[in-house]
Parts: structure tokens; sequence; C-alpha cells
């Protein structure tokens, strides 16, 4: 069975004004999310599903869209903060969205197939895409608790503007995730890769340590759980203004009681994006650059 592509395409960029999912970067005017849908189709993907808010259905189905049909197949799904579970209102004064783990619940009445999740605004190049295809083509049928994660060398992911949040993994033997500490400043200082802990002090790691750049790998019964657990989070933090469901804190959840297994998965690819405004040039040279040596053609669509 082909599996499919659930694209996370809710959020607005908060470090780099405007709507970066549509900027145009690639040399006609490609944007970041065309090459992943690009990759994707040629890494045996068969259906891609992406969440959106509502009030940019409009915009997206013209803007972005119609540019895939032909090419694979899509739906839509939407994202807004009172998709809430039975007995739960949102509260008063609630404007950030839940999360990104809610946003894949948007999906569950689509998707009935392995698929991968990816965010819209980041490049993970074509090797993450086989990578992770692969993968999920494998899986016996009715496969259930077993997932995988694409774990991009730190050293691979770094921008050029400032310093960027990584969730930094841990592995044991099997090559299983046993822990995901996102650290919100790293950067490379004197020449290693270094992130900030706690105290405020810098801590090397080496170049080929895998972090999370949310390109996760699931199967339908992650919504299932996800559902649970959003009831148990929302029981706890729907008071917090600023409270996010996110994915790792149910991936990190599951690996702790020992539900599910993750597999980190290796990647030879080099993630960019437009962390900051001061990126967006470097990625225009880039995606040139791949169209020049025939990584890419001109025009993907």
């Amino acid at each position: 069975m082909k599996p499919t592509l659930f694209v996370l395409a809710a959020g607005m960029g908060s470090r780099y004004g405007g709507l970066k999912q549509l900027d145009s970067l690639g040399p006609s005017g490609e944007t970041i999310m065309d090459y992943s849908i690009y990759d994707a189709i040629r890494a045996g993907f068969g259906k891609v599903v992406f969440v959106i808010r509502k009030d940019f259905d409009a915009d997206f189905r013209a803007k972005v869209l119609s540019k895939y049909e032909g090419h694979i197949p899509t739906e839509v799904v939407y994202q807004s903060l009172d998709k809430l579970p039975e007995g739960f209102t949102v509260p008063e004064g609630r404007v950030k969205p839940w999360g990104t783990n809610h946003a894949v619940l948007m999906a569950k009445d689509v998707i009935r197939e392995p698929f991968a999740v990816i965010n819209a605004d980041d490049y993970y190049g074509r090797d993450s895409f086989e990578v992770i295809g692969r993968w999920l083509a494998a899986l016996p049928e009715g496969s259930t608790d077993r997932y995988c994660m694409v774990g991009f060398r730190v050293g691979n992911t770094l921008s050029e503007s400032g310093s960027v949040a990584r969730g930094i993994c841990e592995t044991n033997a099997e090559g299983h995730l046993t822990s995901v500490v996102e650290r919100t400043e790293i950067m490379r200082v004197d020449g290693p890769v270094c992130y900030k802990d706690e105290a405020g002090h810098w801590v090397a790691v080496p170049d080929d340590t895998p972090v999370s750049m949310n390109m996760w790998g699931f199967t339908p019964d992650y919504f299932r759980h996800s559902e649970q657990f959003f009831i148990e989070f929302l029981q706890e933090h729907i008071q917090e203004p600023k409270a996010e469901y996110f994915i790792p804190l149910v991936v990190n959840r599951l690996i702790t009681d020992g539900t599910a297994s993750v597999s980190v998965l290796d990647t030879t690819s080099r993630w960019f994006g437009v962390t900051y405004a001061a990126d967006r040039q470097a990625v225009v040279d880039k995606f040139k650059r791949l169209a020049d040596d025939g990584v890419y053609p001109a025009k993907l669509f």
C-alpha cells in the first residue's frame, strides 16, 4: 500500500512575517512545499492530505492545490480551535491553535494507511522522503504501534542567521527513539555544534547527532492514541492560553510507557528553511543551485 503524506500547513510562521508557506523561492516561483510534494511523488507516496485553516481555503485551492492536479490525489482538512472532544469548549481568550498533534488529529477520518507527517515550510530533501517512504511501504498490512521518524544530522539543519530550535534525539541499541529533548538554542560555537542547556552553558554535540525536524511516520492507530491523550491534555492544560499539544508529547508518552516503538531513520539530506527573514536569499540560491545541478527540473509542476 502506498503511504500518504500529511502536510501541516495551518500555521503562519511566527519568526518570519507573512505566509511563508506561499513564498516563491524556486526558479519558477516554487514554494518550499512544492519541493516536498515533488519529492514525495518521486518516493512513491500515493496521496497528499493538507491541514489548513478554513479561512485560507479559497486561496489555498487556487494558489496551491491547483498545481498538483493530475500529479497526485489530494485532500484538505481544517484545523480550528473549536474542534475539541465532547464535553470541552474553547476557553475565553484562547487564540493560539492547539498544536501540531491536534492538527494531526484533523486527518483521522481521511487517512487509513501508513502516513508521513511534515511541516509545510521546511525543505527536507529527496533522500529523506525516499528513506521514510520505503520504511512505511514495507510495513506489514495492519501493522500497529510501529512508528518512525527521520533523524536529520544536526550539522545539516543549522541556520546561517542565528540559532535554531531542534528536538535532540537519543536512541537505544536497536536504533529506536528513547527520548526527544527540545533545545531552543542550537548553533555552531567556535566550530562544534552546541546547544544551550538549562543553566545557560553551551554543550557540544557531534555533527551527526540525530534531531527531529517533525518528519514522522505513523500508522492509523496513532489517531486513537492521540484522541485519548488529548482528553488528558485538556483536563490538565485547557486554561493555559499558550499550552500546545505537540507531536513529541504524544510520542514520548507512547515510547516511555512501552506502547509503541519509533525507529530513527538516518538521512543524508540537508534541511533548510526560512527560520529568519535573513535566510530567504540563501534558500533562493540553494534552490537555483539544485536546479542547475539537475537535482530538480527548473519547473516542478
